[in-house]
């Protein structure tokens, strides 16, 4: 089985991903996980398969045949890196511009990678204004101090909250 990753983008309406997944069931290829979301009026996510080798050409093709998605895929050699040991980081403040580059830079000083990044704005009832919101992945060294990535985050602002449990 070889890995394959697909993205999709697409104006949103219902049976988009079903239609997907048929063409996925249809060259044997097991589907091993998923992200989708809907922004500004598009549905947009990505899908990792693994596709037997001697379908892998006839999938690719049926998926770039698909009506109403703009469709991407990449092979990936087998070679899967796996993190042994991950943090959850949550972080929640007042939204503004160039929040998600500090948090990313800080992250990049500290020599860490991304394992996932969800992020949205909401609105902050009290408030009047808008909320960030990430929840984040990252993989670390072993024995790594997370108390001073905590402190770095939390200097970004002075109303950012950071919560860093070690992930399970």
């Amino acid at each position: 089985m070889q890995p394959l990753i697909i993205t999709i983008m697409g104006k949103d309406k219902p049976g988009l991903v079903d239609a997907l997944a048929k063409c996925v069931y249809r060259h044997d290829a097991n589907w091993l996980g998923s992200s989708f979301a809907h922004m500004a009026g598009l549905f947009t996510g990505f899908v990792e398969v693994h596709v037997p080798a001697d379908k892998h050409d006839a999938l690719v093709s049926a998926l770039n045949d698909l009506p109403d998605l703009t469709v991407q895929s990449v092979s990936v050699a087998d070679n899967e890196k796996t993190f042994s040991e991950t943090l959850s980081v949550a972080i929640m403040g007042n939204d503004k511009p160039g929040i998600v580059q500090e948090l990313t830079n800080i992250l990049n000083q500290f020599n860490l990678n991304i394992v996932s990044f969800d992020s949205r704005c909401e609105s902050a009832p009290a408030w009047g204004s808008m909320m960030f919101k990430a929840k984040a992945t990252i993989a670390v060294p072993e024995d790594f101090d997370d108390s001073a990535l905590q402190t770095s985050l939390e200097s970004i602002a002075n109303d950012l909250v950071v919560d860093i449990t070690t992930s399970v």
